[in-house]
């Protein structure tokens, strides 16, 4: 969901929150004593000091971050070139496979947040292949870097504490938080904040786990559309009302529109 949403990141990010004043840097110079700032401002974040501190104990700045925040290009594959690229017949067999081994789950899902299953198993497909894969790499570690990183500071420092929020209402452990370079978390790869205000705990455990739970993914990344305004039992190709939904999850348009026609596909139309 993320890795283009985050392309947009100098114009989606929030200003440096009340009271901040842990100084970025583009180096790892003074990373610790960034840490300590940051953990002395953890109440202005609605953090507890102790939460921030045991999560970012053993924490360090990972050069392996950096270098892939410079190395990203701008995306110019064409929508045919992109579709060849990420989808093909195994894939969509194995979203309809899905479909009837959750049909339940997703039945239900679709009653309670109007977005239909196909949609669900498109994205679930094209994020993670349906879960394979989603990364291994520490989320937190990763936001920390970014966030002490002065080049999109501010948007990555509200990433940290989202992903810091995760652990403190105790959903997840620091280092069970883990998924792709930028913070992107669980099967469907919402970004922290996106974690913190969608989520939920569909399964009813006790915790919104979007990395090994199969129906709090699906449930949140549905509850996601719904609050960006899905509009049940309407279509969602290009022109539709769904469709522009669609673009709140992902910016760039070919992702958008593989989206789309891989839930047509998998829908059987």
């Amino acid at each position: 969901m993320r890795r283009f949403l985050i392309a947009f990141a100098g114009s989606l990010a929030l200003m440096s929150a009340p009271g901040w004043a842990a100084k970025c840097s583009n180096s790892s110079a003074g990373f610790d004593a960034w840490k300590q700032s940051f953990i002395a401002e953890a109440p202005s974040h609605g953090l507890k000091p102790q939460v921030v501190e045991a999560a970012l104990r053993n924490v360090s700045y990972s050069p392996k971050v950096i270098k892939l925040d410079r190395g990203q290009h701008s995306f110019k594959l064409s929508f045919e070139q992109f579709y060849k690229k990420r989808v093909n017949g195994a894939m969509i067999r194995r979203g309809q496979q899905m479909g009837q081994i959750h049909a339940r789950i997703l039945g239900k899902i679709e009653k309670q947040y109007g977005v239909p299953a196909p949609i669900l198993l498109a994205i679930w497909g094209l994020e993670t292949n349906y879960g394979g894969y989603s990364g291994n790499m520490p989320v937190i570690q990763s936001l920390a870097t970014l966030s002490h990183d002065c080049r999109r500071s501010a948007f990555f420092t509200n990433e940290l504490v989202a992903a810091l929020t995760i652990v403190q209402r105790r959903d997840m452990k620091p280092e069970e938080l883990r998924g792709a370079w930028a913070g992107e978390i669980g099967q469907t790869q919402f970004l922290s904040s996106s974690y913190v205000k969608y989520a939920v705990d569909y399964d009813r455990d006790g915790r919104r786990d979007l990395i090994r739970s199969v129906p709090d993914v699906l449930a949140s990344t549905a509850n996601y559309l719904a609050q960006k305004g899905w509009r049940a039992g309407q279509g969602w190709g290009p022109g539709t009302a769904n469709y522009e939904v669609l673009k709140q999850w992902n910016k760039a348009s070919v992702y958008v529109q593989t989206i789309s026609v891989m839930a047509e596909k998998i829908g059987g139309k």
